[in-house]
């Protein structure tokens, strides 16, 4: 991955002259200790700062926002992966409503997604999976019935495969131990339906094809995004760089909650206190706390939980980590016209412009967001040069003759958990044996797969749990959780 210009060490105190203070000394009562600055610790840190708690947020980057993040280069802001959510994602989009974001990454007026087919001769051939002003399932109904890139006997077993659907409770252990592409064949779906409209929105939001994915985690996906609401699959992406979000604007909430914030910071150890507290012990301090919120990674879970906290720490372990590849591709200019589309007959998956999030004044940048990566995601950069740029030639004519004047990419090994068949059984719930001690993170037991949605929610729940242990239950600010 590019190095980042902006991620030099730093240590920052936060809190205003105004607001409430961090507190004095870091064993005062209510003291919370929040271990990782991604979104879900983020949220932990303002839900119990916000209930009155004196907070300590401990990350170990020299940055907030975890795996959704920006870096420099040149000239350049760059996001290290295009990460977008649906209209159904209430709780991001609380985050984004607390951090005073959520007019910078705003969410279609109606679901419409470009579909380019370059399997077949001649040109690219285009379609469209967008919704109408009608109740479920009809919103879709009208789109299916024009999908071109499949035909008509493929279209009626998709609406079958889709009320046989909506009829599953993801929450079914059975659904969990099968996979998704075994569900879809029972029920009538050839591999030409599964690649051009499953799979379409399968890997994108499971970071998984559908041999490889939980059957109740795609009825979650699919329930919820397709058939729940007609708008509940809008999609939302952020218009500028996702550190001005989850860094620059979330600090600035952290510190206007008076959250003692402290990044290029890690935790090394975690024990209890003669008291029944907790110590968590970092390079340079140890702090004393009476609740602690680990939102870290499985394996640094793993690390740091103390012996008995959990009934099988392996088991954390065993939870599997999927890849996301990104392409960046910078021209001479314009090529796109449209804020993005994915890609059928192609290596390709989806394509954004991030042109105008990045700073660039001439030309177009162009990301490519690769899911599912695993058997390219060490690929060396020139060889996916010469294999994706001639793609984005077929895809788009205008890019032929188009000059390119950078091309990098960004791996994340381990972007999100894998969800595997199975995975639902490994996934760990928010409390733990240890009293004070919880869980957050997208890989925890939020029923959702591995998106913001599910790292806001995860903070939500350890925080409410931390809160209802203490003695100060607060009101939910999602009505369907209440």
């Amino acid at each position: 991955m590019t190095d980042d210009d902006d991620q030099r060490p730093r240590h920052t105190v936060t809190g205003d002259a105004t607001g409430p203070r961090p507190p004095d000394h870091p064993g005062a009562p209510g003291h919370a200790v929040v271990v990782g600055g991604g979104i879900a610790g983020t949220t932990a840190a303002l839900r119990l700062a916000d209930a009155g708690l004196r907070v300590t947020l401990l990350e170990s980057r020299p940055r907030l926002g975890g795996l959704a993040f920006s870096f420099r280069r040149g000239d350049l802001t760059v996001d290290n992966g295009q990460h977008v959510y649906l209209r159904c994602c209430t709780a991001y989009r609380w985050f984004l409503e607390r951090i005073e974001g959520a007019h910078l990454a705003p969410v279609q007026d109606r679901l419409d997604v470009p579909v380019l087919d370059v399997g077949g001769p001649g040109r690219p051939r285009l379609g469209r999976l967008r919704r109408a002003a009608l109740p479920v399932p009809l919103h879709l109904a009208g789109s299916l019935a024009r999908y071109p890139h499949l035909s008509v006997a493929e279209r009626l077993s998709v609406g079958r495969a889709a009320l046989a659907l909506g009829r599953l409770d993801p929450a079914d252990p059975a659904l969990d131990g099968l996979d998704f592409a075994t569900w879809l064949g029972r029920h009538g779906q050839s591999r030409r339906t599964i690649e051009a409209l499953w799979d379409l929105v399968g890997v994108a939001t499971l970071n998984a094809t559908a041999p490889n994915t939980s059957t109740g985690l795609a009825a979650k996906v699919f329930k919820t995004g397709l058939l729940s609401d007609p708008g509940a699959a809008d999609i939302g992406w952020a218009r500028v760089p996702l550190g001005e979000l989850h860094d620059t604007l979330a600090g600035k909430a952290l510190a206007a909650a008076g959250v003692r914030t402290e990044v290029a910071t890690r935790v090394r150890s975690l024990t209890r206190t003669d008291q029944g507290g907790w110590r968590v012990g970092t390079d340079g301090e140890s702090l004393e706390a009476d609740t602690v919120v680990l939102a870290v990674p499985q394996r640094e879970a793993h690390e740091l939980l103390p012996d008995g906290a959990v009934d099988d720490p392996g088991r954390l372990l065993d939870i599997g980590t999927a890849p996301i590849l990104n392409l960046h591709v910078l021209y001479d200019r314009k090529v796109l016209r449209r804020p993005f589309f994915t890609a059928l007959g192609s290596p390709v998956q989806w394509v954004f412009d991030r042109t105008e999030a990045s700073g660039v004044t001439e030309g177009q940048y162009l990301a490519i967001s690769q899911s599912a990566a695993e058997d390219e995601i060490d690929t060396p950069v020139a060889e996916l040069r010469s294999r994706y740029l001639p793609e984005l030639e077929r895809l788009l004519p205008a890019t032929r003759g188009a000059g390119v004047r950078d091309f990098f990419v960004t791996r994340e090994r381990t972007a999100t958990f894998a969800p595997a068949p199975g995975v639902g059984r490994l996934r760990p719930g928010t409390r733990t044996r240890a009293p004070g001690l919880y869980l957050a993170g997208a890989w925890t037991a939020t029923g959702w797969p591995a998106t913001m949605e599910g790292a806001v929610r995860s903070g939500f729940t350890a925080a409410d749990a931390a809160l209802s242990a203490l003695g100060r239950p607060q009101e939910h600010p999602l009505k369907e959780a209440a």
